[in-house]
């Protein structure tokens, strides 16, 4: 008997779903992200946001790849941030797919929140060790990580301006206990062949760090080169600074984003952000005689009584006040409400 002849409608595999996953693999695809899309609608990754348009990497009806900036549909739900996974149709990005994650900060405003990058496995808090270690910046980033949901690693780098690389480590270690650390030197290469191996296929890092961190450094230590070759864009910076929030494709296998460097590091996080970075008050705290004490006064206080003891270093407390102090009061200026409060008591005080 002989077979039955395909229905004209019907599909074939030829083996283009498999060619369209192997590109979305190249952009960092991981089995936590969701990348369905509708039909007549493709799928890309966002690697350079240009105002009201994108460049985008994304993947045709045939599983070629793209590169295409593209304008935004007039009813699209977000506003896409480098990271992000869209639909595109007909080269215009008409959804944001779903955010598993996302690395955020105030916006300069105060008011709404700002999306530094999105989809992030590991988060690199790139943090200077040449003219000593900033704590206070490095806690702040810690907190940023940790809220995002992704991994935070520590690479201290340009450890080749200091002959004491490691004391800062141990003072790096009491900064964000329980977070791994890697020390760099993008001139000697110390460190870049570990860093390397834990960018692979399907992982998405981001660097956080301060302007002059050395991090367009670190990605050229990398990819063994003096530019940045393998970026998405057309053009790309090489030994400038950072300008723009850009999607890297690395040798490795794995992608990187990178971010300008932040000159000021406001926080908006939730508590388990805190908690994780001061993991180490986090604990004290459960035996503190009251579940909302403060760690300012409050008796029966296990967290103050552990400075006094000399078991917790008093600079770990004091941070701890401080980012809780700085997150309370972004809140207040946040919320209308509170804000219109404050207004009406200060209209009372001048009356």
């Amino acid at each position: 008997m002989k077979d039955s002849p395909l229905p004209d409608d019907a599909s074939v595999d030829d083996g283009r779903p498999d060619r369209v996953e192997r590109v979305l693999r190249t952009l960092g695809k991981s089995d936590l992200d969701e990348v369905e899309v509708n039909p007549g609608q493709d799928v890309g990754r966002v690697s350079i946001v240009h105002g009201s348009s994108a460049q985008v990497i994304w993947c045709d009806h045939d599983g070629l790849e793209q590169v295409s900036t593209c304008q935004y549909a007039t009813n699209l739900n977000l506003r896409p941030v480098a990271g992000d996974w869209v639909a595109l149709r007909d080269q215009y990005v008409v959804s944001v797919l779903t955010r598993r994650n996302a690395l955020r900060r105030p916006d300069p405003n105060l008011r709404d929140v700002q999306i530094l990058a999105a989809n992030l496995d590991l988060v690199l808090l790139v943090v200077p060790i040449d003219r000593g270690l900033n704590v206070r910046m490095l806690e702040r980033f810690a907190v940023m990580a940790f809220d995002s949901g992704a991994r935070p690693l520590v690479v201290l780098t340009k450890a080749d301006g200091t002959s004491d690389a490691t004391a800062l480590e141990i003072q790096t270690e009491l900064a964000v206990p329980g977070v791994d650390i890697l020390t760099t030197s993008s001139l000697s290469g110390e460190g870049i062949e570990q860093l390397r191996q834990l960018l692979h296929e399907g992982v998405t890092a981001v660097m956080l760090g301060a302007s002059g961190a050395g991090k367009t450094s670190l990605l050229n230590a990398l990819e063994g080169s003096d530019e940045a070759t393998l970026s998405v864009g057309s053009s790309g910076e090489g030994r400038h600074a950072t300008t723009t929030r850009k999607l890297y494709r690395l040798s490795s296998g794995g992608v990187l984003l990178d971010i300008p460097g932040i000159r000021l590091v406001d926080l908006m996080s939730g508590q388990e952000g805190i908690d994780e970075t001061f993991a180490d008050i986090t604990h004290i705290a459960e035996r503190c005689r009251f579940r909302d004490c403060a760690h300012n006064g409050d008796e029966g206080c296990a967290v103050e009584a552990s400075v006094m003891s000399g078991k917790l270093p008093a600079s770990r407390l004091k941070s701890w006040r401080l980012i809780q102090s700085q997150l309370t009061s972004q809140s207040r200026r946040r919320d209308p409400s509170t804000a219109a409060a404050k207004r009406a008591r200060r209209k009372r005080s001048g009356d």
